[in-house]
């Protein structure tokens, strides 16, 4: 698992930092990228990665400004164009289904694979065997959402040397004991499977967050996460502007990670008048607060190791 930053800055593209977008690699757990918006020029900023269009499997969109979506229609037609015949969904606010179909219209664009826009609200968005999906409404200018996606426990690791101790050896009765089943062996000895398999491993928690000011929603989503990401579009003294906009300080961050008690707070989508050196201070005032903060720049790569 790892968190890919395609484009880091807010509002417009700076040439330090495009705007916003994240891939999140899921390539060991299920061999798909998800992305986390999709500003303008995404898919220039994918040609520098190693992303494979074709294996981006969901995009959620967290709301509708220009600078999170604009880069939609581009990506999804490319998509096509490079020999992408998976299916694909976006899940995003009420809205984002009438932005794609107009602009796959107008533009006369047919895509080649199966696209499903589900428009969200508040609740659990996506769940499968492996990962589920939470969203909570933001506060922020239009309707804006954070997500808390959350791989689910996987199950512990099967005690071989144990069970060859006992003479039980390699074959479809291994799969069986895996499973936690009661299993009767050759010689009428039963067994039980949950005996022979080790704690489960605790699955990872990773909340990213659409623009916003500080709210309980942010909270609650980023609960002991693994990671969270917050934008931290201002810097502390600009927290009035912070507010009039609808957006964060990098202090307010990590705040929110310190009530939550995530583990590693990663800072995003950074106004433009923080340039070069200027954006330091924005990781230095969020480390006053929560030492174990980093700030992310375009093709920042980090990755989420599983709990022990």
């Amino acid at each position: 698992m790892e968190l890919l930053f395609l484009g880091t800055g807010a509002g417009v593209p700076a040439k330090e930092r495009n705007v916003s977008s994240i891939a999140l690699q899921l390539l060991e757990e299920r061999g798909a990228t998800w992305l986390f918006d999709c500003g303008e020029a995404t898919q220039h900023q994918i040609l520098h990665t190693s992303i494979r269009p074709r294996r981006i499997e969901n995009i959620f969109i967290t709301h509708l400004h220009g600078d999170h979506i604009f880069g939609l229609p581009g990506l999804l037609g490319s998509r096509s164009f490079q020999g992408g015949d998976t299916p694909l969904t976006i899940y995003g606010p009420k809205g984002i289904q009438a932005f794609i179909e107009i602009s796959l219209s107008v533009s006369c664009t047919r895509l080649k694979y199966d696209l499903q826009v589900v428009e969200i609200e508040e609740g659990t968005i996506f769940e499968d065997e492996r990962f589920l999906v939470i969203a909570k409404q933001l506060d922020h200018g239009i309707p804006s959402y954070g997500f808390r996606v959350v791989e689910k426990d996987l199950p512990g690791t099967l005690l071989v040397d144990k069970l060859k101790a006992l003479g039980i050896r390699p074959g479809p009765i291994y799969q069986q004991i895996k499973l936690g089943k009661t299993v009767q062996l050759d010689d009428g000895t039963v067994i039980d499977g949950r005996d022979f398999v080790g704690p489960p491993q605790k699955g990872r928690i990773v909340t990213i967050l659409g623009d916003t000011r500080y709210c309980e929603a942010s909270v609650e989503l980023a609960k002991e996460a693994d990671v969270l990401v917050h934008e931290a579009t201002f810097a502390a003294e600009d927290s009035a502007l912070a507010h009039d906009y609808f957006h964060s300080t990098a202090v307010q961050a990590a705040e929110v990670a310190k009530l939550a008690g995530v583990k590693r707070l990663i800072l995003t989508h950074i106004s433009s008048r923080y340039q070069g050196t200027l954006s330091e201070e924005l990781l230095e005032q969020a480390r006053e607060l929560f030492p174990n903060t980093e700030l992310a720049s375009d093709f920042s790569s980090f990755i989420i190791p599983r709990k022990k």
